[in-house]
């Protein structure tokens, strides 16, 4: 007997376009990978071409140890958030499996799509706190595995963190 995994997409043109979202990649089995500048700038680097070939700009991002928040937004009529995180995935989980022989991501992520009545304030400081949530960092600005491929260190000053 085989099963289909069910989806838990909405329609699939509800990814494309200028919209925003709030993405959370786990890592397989929640093991804690991104701990170093040499593997966070790695996967930076990857995110940074991904989010350019699919019309993305990263506003802010976040690598946990075991798992990584995007606030993103389409910049174009044809961006894709699928083919954008299939790629960010696929291009980073292939160097890790060459690296490593493990598999880097757990299968699928969670996505939000923001609504015009949420503050993107909000959520952009919800990624940004997490690392002090969750006791690994002082404060926001303390911690290096995060920031914007927009704005540079500019996004904690303007949310006056």
């Amino acid at each position: 007997m085989h099963f289909k995994r069910k989806s838990n997409r909405l329609d699939l043109s509800i990814y494309e376009g200028r919209r925003a979202y709030f993405i959370t990649c786990n890592t397989k089995d929640g093991r804690g990978l991104f701990h170093s500048k040499e593997i966070v700038d790695i996967h930076l680097k990857i995110l940074k071409e991904a989010s350019l070939k699919n019309g993305f700009e990263v506003i802010v991002y976040c690598f946990m140890p075991d798992h990584l928040h995007i606030f993103t937004i389409g910049n174009n009529d044809q961006s894709n958030l699928i083919t954008f995180i299939k790629n960010y995935k696929q291009v980073s989980g292939f160097a890790y499996k060459k690296e490593t022989g493990l598999n880097l991501w757990q299968k699928s992520y969670y996505d939000h799509i923001l609504r015009k009545e949420e503050s993107i304030e909000d959520i952009v400081r919800y990624i940004l706190e997490n690392p002090k949530r969750k006791g690994i960092a002082n404060n926001a600005r303390d911690y290096q595995f995060s920031g914007s491929l927009v704005y540079g260190v500019d996004i904690f000053d303007f949310l006056n963190m």
